[in-house]
């Protein structure tokens, strides 16, 4: 059935995205090099650190910021396929410097230095698809590997970033078809680039009331996979990543955490439901559960934060309510609905560009998880 009843299609929203995200990016980005050094090397595949500089960061004595590219055979396409690693500032093992942790940021750092850092699994849209080879930058356009790398801002977490195959959907989209390399954001020697500013649409906002698929069953527009062609692919892909990931890196297997947007989104919570077991916690953007899918999630006490953009014409709001509910029905008291009334379907550009996202996945940890589920408690936001 056909779910967008406005004049402006999803298209028209995504295209009219894409041309202000090149036309704010390319201005001002200077163009990054592509040649790349030989890292270490990897069981299953290999990595190289890309390029790169810390620019105009304070001297820390720490570990500078590292990104790098890791290899893996996909199962989803039986080729040798790459991803993206983004290191932190101060990764690798504990060194006794005599200094004091002087913040929650230090302290997390010097917590994860002994431990293991945090692992934030981002899922991103529609639009930045590509081989995972020459086209695996498109990745770094929106998200929180946008904030650390290009933004340079210290997130403490290893974020993994992997790519959706085409799927044929540059034929069936212009805004994949047209895109170029100059929209992908760049990290500056000096300084960073200025930020893209997120869509404001014209219409008012005026709340949306939810559906009910109980009532009408085709109520809900896309299966609990997701729409067409989505991450549901690269299930097996995104297990075997993140095996390697806490095989090959100082990581936390009790706190790895998985969010996405738009049709990232969708994947988070497929995955989520089919492998609730192996996150801390989930933040789908802009991209809605399928209340017959999110029963393992409840089950498994798994904490989620799900963002919604109330003008957003492309995934639209009255379809996040069901599987909210579902999850509150089911007893899951960890669950967070985050509608910013004002925004449009990109309102991950504030979602990600804040900080209160990124504090509250830290709150959570596996095996603390566990021991709640384990004693039949209810599961705190």
């Amino acid at each position: 059935m056909c779910v967008f009843k406005m004049l402006f299609t999803p298209a028209f929203f995504m295209t009219v995205l894409l041309i202000a995200s090149l036309i704010a990016v390319s201005c001002a980005l200077a163009a990054s090099g592509v040649n790349q050094k030989d890292g270490h090397s990897h069981k299953d595949g290999h990595s190289h650190s890309l390029p790169h500089s810390s620019g105009d960061m304070p001297d820390t004595g720490r570990a500078a910021p590292e990104l790098q590219r890791v290899s893996y055979m996909s199962t989803a396409t039986g080729e040798e396929r790459d991803y993206l690693v983004y290191l932190p500032e101060g990764y690798g093992p504990a060194v006794d410097s005599g200094e004091s942790a002087e913040s929650a940021e230090s302290a997390e750092s010097a917590e994860s230095a002994e431990s293991g850092w945090p692992v934030l699994l981002f899922l991103h849209g529609n639009g930045e698809r590509g081989n995972a080879r020459d086209e695996l930058d498109y990745v770094m356009i929106h998200g929180p590997l946008y904030e650390a790398w290009v933004r340079k801002r210290n997130l403490p977490f290893v974020i993994v970033a992997p790519q959706l195959p085409m799927y044929g959907m540059d034929e069936r989209h212009d805004y994949i078809a047209n895109r170029t390399p100059d929209m992908i954001p760049r990290r500056l020697d000096e300084g960073v680039p200025p930020r893209r500013p997120a869509s404001l649409p014209a219409f008012p906002m005026d709340g949306a009331p939810s559906v009910d698929p109980s009532a009408d069953p085709e109520a809900m527009p896309h299966p609990p996979e997701g729409p067409p062609d989505g991450w549901y692919r690269l299930e097996r892909d995104l297990m075997d990543i993140l095996d390697q990931v806490e095989e090959q890196f100082l990581v936390d297997a009790d706190r790895v955490y998985l969010t996405g947007i738009s049709y990232g989104g969708f994947g988070t919570w497929h995955i989520a439901a089919r492998h609730p077991e192996r996150f801390a916690a989930i933040a789908p953007v802009v991209g809605y559960g399928h209340p017959d899918g999110v029963a393992p999630i409840a089950a498994h006490c798994l904490p989620v934060w799900c963002f919604v953009g109330g003008r957003d014409m492309v995934v639209e709001p009255r379809f996040f309510y069901p599987a909210m509910n579902r999850l509150q029905e089911l007893g899951h008291t960890g669950i967070r609905l985050t509608t910013h009334e004002d925004m449009g379907h990109d309102a991950w550009v504030r979602v990600y560009g804040g900080q209160d996202l990124y504090d509250w996945l830290l709150e959570h940890r596996r095996g603390e998880r566990a021991d709640r589920e384990d004693a039949g408690d209810p599961t705190p936001d």
